[in-house]
């Protein structure tokens, strides 16, 4: 069976596709993946893909146009190079926070990006921790939705700590919170706020007690880090004893390392 599998890297995250393709104790395949003079993506494939199952491992994370068309040409590529089944491996999913309709007169580039994927020749999408679920129900195609909660958990059960509260940054994310809380064994807690710009929010109220507790705030990404920081403020103000962050895609833009490293959380958990 191995000997149909063939996988792929983009230049998005090579070292990931060297990792999996390590565990799974596959060569990675053998493709030019670069540009022309002139910035256009250029891709090759230099061995014979016909009949073979494809996985190409490319996260569209910034620079996120770059990376996405780098995966589209790869994927109309493989197509034509007569692949059975080209499975592009996504875990982190460009646009997915435009995923509908806000304001007037906006895209929603969630849908578009999933449009462009199934066009461009994917089989099957593989992602992980999807800023909104129901960008599964944006694809025609079959999508696996994984979710990073069991590894970041285990990592969480070794540092035994008593007292434990999750925290979820705005309302948005309690569903993902509360399956941290269970199996976790701890009580929940909901900051409250309100968004001023895509780049701003300020914090409203927090549900649940967290006065004394360790917090262990998660969210599924995190770009310019406002919403997380002002958090973090927010709980240690209402008597939160050690603030931990545990997210599965540190983006990391702009002023982001500045605003974690001058806030209240003690550890950043990627």
């Amino acid at each position: 069976m191995n000997g149909k599998i063939k996988i792929f890297s983009g230049n998005a995250n090579p070292e990931l596709a060297e990792k999996i393709a390590k565990f799974l104790k596959l060569p990675l395949g053998n493709a030019l993946v670069a540009s022309f003079s002139e910035g256009e993506v250029r891709v090759k494939i230099n061995e014979d893909v016909r009949g073979r199952d494809v996985f190409i491992i490319q996260p569209t994370c910034p620079p996120t146009n770059n990376n996405l068309m780098e995966l589209l040409i790869m994927m109309d590529a493989f197509r034509r190079a007569s692949a059975r089944r080209i499975t592009a491996v996504m875990p982190y999913f460009g646009y997915a926070r435009q995923d509908r309709k806000d304001q007037p007169r906006v895209p929603i580039s969630a849908k578009l990006v999933a449009n462009l994927l199934t066009v461009a020749g994917a089989d099957r999408v593989l992602t992980m921790d999807l800023h909104a679920g129901q960008i599964q129900g944006f694809f025609d195609i079959p999508l696996d939705h994984l979710f990073a909660v069991n590894v970041i958990v285990e990592h969480l059960k070794k540092k035994k700590m008593k007292n434990l509260v999750i925290a979820s940054p705005d309302v948005g994310g309690i569903k993902m919170a509360r399956a941290y809380a269970k199996r976790l064994g701890a009580h929940l807690a909901i900051v409250d706020k309100r968004r001023i710009d895509d780049k701003h929010a300020e914090v409203m109220n927090i549900l649940g007690d967290v006065k004394g507790k360790n917090i262990v705030i998660v969210d599924d990404l995190v770009a310019t880090a406002g919403s997380i920081c002002e958090a973090s403020a927010a709980l240690k103000s209402a008597g939160a004893l050690r603030i931990f962050a545990a997210v599965s895609h540190p983006i990391l833009s702009g002023p982001a390392i500045r605003r974690i490293k001058k806030s209240k959380i003690e550890e950043f958990i990627i």
